[in-house]
């Protein structure tokens, strides 16, 4: 990993040991694993005692967790939660009693209006750090006009409903998406395993059978490699499994971008974890009583380029 992003966040000599609380949406998903494995170095670097929490994607199991660390009257509370939201709640209530506790909050890759207000009635650091979910599905939309410029029917796998992530990633994707290519709508759970288990029950249904599928489009990774899973056990659809681009979302460098190299996916879209960075920046708030800007983004790409993805495509189509 590159070094520090913020290199001039060390520990103030006789400064008590910083201890923050870190809540991931589930430990079953790429990317939410890369951001513990980026978490952990920078705890590990900053001297930073870091406690991960899991909410297996129920939001409300994971604001009874940040709130019973919080409250505590038992354990050290944190100096500090992060959280990704895993419902549609990004957890006013819990990040306002942390606050009035004293204790800094930092949002992951969810909107939020309440950061703007917990910064002006408190004197704790609170902020967001996300990606542009928008722009990502903006992305993903280019990226399967590139690859199927004459249009046709994507399957695309989409997150949870009650993920905001989920939600702007579609809208940007309709924004850039072609006419001429027409979606058929599935939603899993960010995993493998779901995805795999709804498109293995969507290819199932008799009109399954009926749509001629050019693409399949999934919002992250896993979810694209769980529906390539369910696409492989169909013998009938092996020939047209050979010549379907699938599409996902993360693309981080030893699952994605690998899958990338490898062929089983088209294209992906490289998100950067963004755990790491939130320690960092908190780290840097408390230490020099600085207070962050209110949210950040971090930059999503294209994988590979859309030039060369239109190469690559360009090619392909010729050797048909």
């Amino acid at each position: 990993m590159a070094s520090s992003r913020y290199d001039c966040a060390r520990k103030i000599p006789g400064m008590k040991k910083l201890r923050f609380l870190l809540s991931l949406t589930n430990d079953d998903n790429d990317y939410q694993v890369e951001q513990t494995s980026a978490a952990r170095h920078a705890a590990r670097k900053l001297g930073v005692d870091l406690e991960i929490i899991y909410a297996n994607n129920d939001g409300i199991v994971q604001g009874q967790q940040l709130l019973a660390s919080i409250q505590s009257t038992t354990a050290a509370r944190p100096d500090a939660i992060i959280f990704e939201p895993a419902g549609s709640t990004a957890h006013p209530q819990v990040a306002r009693a942390a606050v009035a506790a004293g204790i800094g909050v930092v949002l992951l890759n969810h909107d939020s209006d309440y950061i703007g207000e917990l910064r002006r009635l408190f004197q704790v650091p609170a902020f967001a750090i996300t990606s542009d979910h928008e722009e990502i599905g903006r992305i993903q939309g280019k990226q399967l006009g590139t690859l199927l410029p004459a249009g046709g029917i994507v399957l695309y796998i989409q997150g949870p409903s009650e993920s905001s992530a989920a939600r702007q990633r579609y809208a940007g994707l309709l924004e850039t998406k072609a006419k001429s290519l027409q979606l058929r709508v599935v939603k899993a759970q960010w995993t493998e395993s779901s995805a795999y288990k709804t498109v293995s029950s969507w290819l199932r249904l008799p009109t399954s059978r009926q749509a001629q599928i050019e693409a399949v489009c999934a919002q992250d990774d896993s979810m694209a490699r769980g529906a390539r899973k369910a696409f492989e056990e169909c013998s009938d659809l092996r020939e047209q499994l050979q010549k379907m681009p699938f599409l996902g979302c993360d693309g981080l460098p030893k699952t994605g971008q690998e899958w990338v190299r490898r062929k089983l996916l088209a294209a992906t879209i490289f998100i950067p974890p963004n755990a790491d960075l939130a320690i960092e920046m908190m780290v840097k708030s408390i230490t020099t009583a600085t207070l962050p800007p209110e949210c950040t983004f971090t930059v999503a790409k294209s994988v590979p380029a859309t030039d060369l993805l239109a190469q690559q495509s360009s090619a392909r189509a010729g050797s048909r």
